[in-house]
């Protein structure tokens, strides 16, 4: 099951990295019990950020909701790390918190985490269906245009 969910991101046109360590003191991921708390991440590729900038500004919806598809593939990765390997461990996505750097006059954040949602979906079926908030911010760490943590039922 673990490579099937694997082969559903390939076929959304992603690979899932090796999970990013941690960039200050924190850690990038907390099992308690069966629910695996995974740290906000950032979308990045190739060891950079992808999209930078501002929704509204710098930052168009179609390419915020590609910035909002790649945190959720590095939240894939991180949970791959803290399950060893296996992401059928994974029963739910239970929620996800979505950060949009954005103007003050942007308000469509809902559908920048749309891209993550429905990337979270596609790859895990059932079991990606999830809450989840989408909020603006007027900056993220290293001008990130997006920004996406998670809570995650595990087996």
């Amino acid at each position: 099951m673990s490579a099937e969910i694997e082969n559903r991101v390939k076929e959304l046109g992603y690979v899932i990295p090796t999970a990013a360590a941690p960039a200050a003191n924190y850690v990038s991921y907390v099992i308690s019990g069966s629910i695996l708390h995974i740290s906000g991440q950032l979308p990045i590729a190739d060891g950079k950020i992808a999209v930078t900038g501002h929704l509204g500004k710098d930052v168009d919806v179609a390419t915020g909701q590609k910035a909002a598809e790649l945190c959720a593939v590095n939240i894939l990765a991180q949970a791959k790390a803290a399950l060893g390997g296996d992401l059928s461990r994974i029963k739910r996505i239970i929620k996800i918190n979505g950060f949009v750097a954005s103007v003050p006059t942007f308000v469509e954040q809902h559908l920048v985490i749309n891209g993550a949602s429905n990337l979270l979906v596609n790859a895990l079926g059932e079991p990606g269906k999830h809450a989840r908030a989408a909020v603006g911010m007027a900056a993220l760490p290293l001008n990130a245009a997006v920004e996406i943590d998670a809570i995650v039922e595990i087996a």
